[in-house]
């Protein structure tokens, strides 16, 4: 049996009983929101949806997007304490007698013996084993760039 096309799974949506959706929900993401509408579920998952059916927006779009939002935003809450290097980038960090280099990828990933993390903390908690802030592990603390 083939699966319903990306179409009529979201024309589904509308009429899905609310058990049904949550249950959709939880395939897709790892947790369930708090006070939500019956509207925002359906939105949230048509998207997502979309997504697994025909892969999601580039890093460099989503990154776009937010520093558009952030600007013209009337809204000023931020994106917190974010650290934003240039590709290529390599930060150097010596720990426990050893001496780590963290290069910064075109994708803004961060590489570290050849594994690829979303974030500096994660590559901090590669390294020494326990959750770091990434900024301040490497020397990037707000305010000493």
């Amino acid at each position: 049996m083939t699966s319903p096309s990306v179409a009529a799974q979201l024309a589904a949506l509308p009429q899905m009983p609310l058990d049904r959706l949550w249950s959709l929900w939880d395939q897709h993401f790892p947790r369930r929101p708090m006070r939500v509408t019956r509207r925002y579920l359906e939105s949230r998952l048509a998207y997502r949806l979309q997504e697994v059916a025909y892969g999601g927006l580039p890093k460099v779009i989503k990154t776009q997007l937010a520093d558009c939002g952030e600007r013209l935003s009337k809204i000023k809450v931020g994106r917190g304490g974010e650290v934003r290097l240039m590709p290529g980038t390599v930060l150097i960090r010596e720990w426990d007698a050893r001496e780590y280099r963290v290069t910064v990828t075109a994708d803004g990933l961060y590489e570290l013996d050849g594994q690829q993390y979303k974030s500096l903390s994660a590559a901090a908690k590669a390294i020494t084993g326990t959750h770091w802030s990434g900024p301040a592990f490497f020397g990037w603390k707000k305010g000493r760039r």
